[in-house]
């Protein structure tokens, strides 16, 4: 399997999920909810972590976290095992608990980590029963949206208000906050000046989405497939990013793409001469390197490029690909020239 890929990074702020091993039920019952609760406070004392906001369903669970010392790895492992290991032992099982590795998005800001509590805190409503099924929400997305009954929304609003593994509870006023959540910023985001201003205005934010009829989920605008944020903070979290391609195969997306333009003008410079005037020359490595830096720095497919030198054929373009690849093992002045082809396209 491979290794998920982590950007850690010091007062992170993440949204955290993992689920059961086949969609099983990770808490059977009222006391594996709560074991599960303390253990997530203890990891605010044993790894400084800071708990926002957290849900948990049957077979899943939701975390926002903050990692003030760049540990969400170390913490998360901790919880899990520990939760396994300890749910095993009192249900008299063995094997894997949870479905791989967590999942997490890393979160730019404050707008972001407002709408991802709310959707943390919604996910008990959402469900077909209550009209807010994945069916109703993606029609929802294409305008049709049917209102809902009064009937509807005050079945919504109970289960919401009534749910008790869930920080809403806390936030909206309805129980005392647990010393181990951190209340900020979520507590002030919606507006308010009094505790029970912003309390109120949280109400309102949260549940006006189920009097609506509409909840859209944030994960359409998620980059890289782990970044909630804008293309400049994807762009700095990009080069945090330290791993193995091989193992996390993901490192793959946060890579900067080289194009086809780059790829030929920094042939052009290296050789000092126009594309045009050497691409079809007998002999010349030219093309050949062009493609292969396609593959390599521009992930294009053999279509792509055969379609970029004028018409050549996919499997040609493998062979050539394969060529320049077998020249540059044997000619050392050769790797030289590549080496400054990769430098100048990534200038």
């Amino acid at each position: 399997m491979a290794r998920s890929l982590r950007v850690e990074r010091p007062h992170g702020r993440y949204h955290v999920t993992a689920r059961g091993n086949e969609r099983k039920a990770i808490y059977r019952d009222e006391r594996d909810r709560t074991h599960f609760l303390e253990l997530l406070a203890e990891s605010t004392e044993r790894y400084g972590v800071k708990v926002h906001a957290y849900v948990l369903m049957d077979n899943h669970f939701h975390l926002l976290l903050e990692t003030p010392e760049a540990n969400l790895s170390r913490a998360m492992q901790w919880l899990n095992v520990s939760y396994t290991v300890w749910f095993n032992r009192r249900h008299q099982r063995a094997g894997h608990l949870l479905q791989g590795r967590f999942k997490a998005i890393l979160v730019e800001d404050d707008a972001g980590w407002q709408e991802l509590a709310r959707y943390v805190h919604l996910n008990p409503v959402r469900v077909a029963v209550f009209g807010l099924d994945k069916r109703s929400r993606s029609a929802s997305r294409r305008g049709v949206v049917v209102a809902p009954t009064p009937e509807m929304i005050a079945t919504r609003l109970a289960i919401l208000r009534d749910w008790r593994w869930s920080s809403y509870r806390a936030y909206a006023g309805h129980c005392s906050k647990p010393p181990w959540l951190t209340a900020e910023p979520l507590s002030r985001l919606c507006g308010g000046r009094s505790e029970s201003e912003r309390r109120a205005a949280l109400r309102q934010y949260t549940e006006s989405a189920l009097r609506q009829g509409t909840m859209e989920p944030p994960w359409s605008r998620v980059l890289g497939g782990m970044v909630l944020g804008s293309e400049a903070f994807l762009k700095l979290v990009r080069h945090e990013l330290k791993g193995n391609r091989r193992e996390q195969p993901a490192l793959k997306r946060f890579e900067t793409r080289a194009t086809w333009d780059q790829i030929i003008v920094a042939l052009e410079n290296v050789k000092g001469e126009r594309w045009k005037e050497f691409h079809l020359r007998h002999g010349d490595w030219g093309r050949d390197a062009a493609l292969w830096m396609g593959r390599r720095m521009g992930r294009l497919s053999l279509r792509q490029l055969g379609e970029l030198v004028g018409g050549m054929d996919y499997a040609a373009v493998g062979q050539a690909v394969a060529r320049f690849g077998k020249r540059l093992e044997r000619d050392v002045r050769l790797r030289l020239v590549a080496q400054r082809l990769e430098t100048n396209v990534k200038c």
